[in-house]
């Protein structure tokens, strides 16, 4: 009679070695790079007046079309055009604000839809 527990022990170990060749599900999935901002104008706590210019650089992972700016819950225009390895987007703040501090928020998606966020706070002066 012949043992056949050399060749179910080999089965076993090329079955497993499969099993295991495609990995964790967590590796399978695409990382999440979000858009970072930076190059803030004026600079964060600056006292600027109504109507005053702003600007900041978003990173060449952002999607230009998703950016949305908004001071203290007003949506902001901006214009923005390529910089080196980036977006440089320019805005005016809105003349409705004198008097107090306001956010500048940054809104952006990046690649596989994720989500980032940024800002500063300026004071508005009349």
């Amino acid at each position: 009679m012949k043992s056949y527990k050399p060749v179910w022990v080999l089965i076993l170990i090329i079955a497993t070695s499969n099993v295991w060749a495609y990995g964790s599900s967590s590796s399978s999935k695409k990382a999440c790079n979000k858009p970072k901002f930076s190059e803030f104008s004026p600079i964060n706590n600056a006292q600027v007046a109504a109507k005053s210019d702003f600007s900041f650089a978003a990173s060449a992972n952002t999607n230009p079309e998703s950016i949305i700016v908004t001071v203290k819950d007003q949506p902001v225009a901006v214009a923005i055009t390529p910089k080196n390895q980036g977006y440089l987007v320019k805005g005016t703040l809105p003349d409705t604000l004198t008097g107090s501090f306001a956010r500048i928020n940054i809104i952006a998606d990046g690649p596989n839809k994720c989500k980032g966020s940024g800002g500063w706070l300026v004071k508005i002066i009349e």
